[in-house]
């Protein structure tokens, strides 16, 4: 049995990979794959690609492509969550600040630069139209050095994805001042070049695998109980989660992809645009 290693957050999108491990779907496809969680994850996770870590991971894929485009020796080989991806804008329960306004010229928490959270914070400002040269940025690692850092001003507001968080507007550490959705589909699945050069049908069959899980994952029984479970999240916000949340079976389409370097060239994060063959891979 082969194995295949397989990165990405500790959220609850990644559900069906979970449990197509737990019921063997993998293992029937003579797939071992072992998965490691990465809580500071999209800036980690392009790392552990580029070292050899993990052979492919569920990512942003605002920071992947930027990535890539960087020089990391990997390719996108599918979309895995069609739908945006929420991210909520939040400052400290006690902060001062009551609007997305009054944020303009403050820092921003962030797990490490070219994350999901840096990138969006310059998609937010531009959305604001703040200047974007005028961004400033702490380092927090994941989201327990996001709640430190608010909480002793180091920085004055934090942006994760809006279910993620939402227990911690609830127990009343975070305050949520503003949703900022992106503006594509959000996670996509890749993996390093090396993986795909050295073992494409192993990679084509684990994607046949969980394909088959999340085309129906929706549907399964109970699920939200599952999620709002297994994820310690309320099962009404779990449900709002389930009706904005879409899984792809498709590749990424150019015009996607163009969307988003565009939009990262504009911000200034990569310098110029590549053909998509650079980014893309169809198994």
């Amino acid at each position: 049995m082969k194995t295949i290693k397989v990165g990405g957050v500790p959220e609850h999108f990644n559900l069906p990979w979970h449990l197509c491990i737990e019921q063997g779907k993998f293992k029937d496809e003579d797939i071992n794959l072992i998965w490691k969680d990465f809580p500071e994850g999209t800036g980690a996770m392009c790392k552990a690609l580029r070292s050899g870590e993990i052979d492919a991971a569920v990512i942003l894929t605002e920071g992947i492509t930027r990535d890539i485009i960087n020089g990391n020796e990997s390719k996108i080989i599918q979309t895995y969550i069609g739908s945006p991806l929420i991210w909520g804008i939040h400052v400290a329960a006690d902060s001062k600040y009551k609007n997305i306004q009054d944020l303009k010229g403050t820092k921003a928490a962030i797990s490490r630069k070219g994350s999901g959270s840096h990138l969006m914070s310059y998609v937010n400002a531009q959305h604001k139209e703040w200047d974007l040269k005028s961004l400033s940025f702490e380092i927090v690692n994941n989201l327990d050095g996001a709640i430190k850092a608010l909480k002793e001003d180091k920085a004055q507001y934090f942006m994760w994805e809006h279910f993620t968080t939402k227990p911690l507007v609830d127990n009343k550490t975070f305050r949520l001042i503003a949703d900022c959705p992106t503006p594509w589909p959000c996670f996509v699945i890749a993996a390093r070049d090396e993986s795909i050069r050295a073992n494409p049908k192993r990679l084509k069959r684990m994607l046949k695998v969980l394909n088959a899980e999340t085309r129906d994952f929706k549907q399964q029984k109970n699920i939200d109980i599952t999620l709002s479970e297994r994820y310690e999240q309320k099962l009404e916000d779990i449900r709002k989660w389930l009706d904005l949340t879409r899984w792809s079976q498709e590749q990424i389409s150019d015009k996607e992809i163009n969307e988003v370097m565009e939009q990262l060239q504009i911000l200034g994060l990569i310098d110029k645009k590549v053909d998509t063959s650079k980014l893309l891979h169809n198994l």
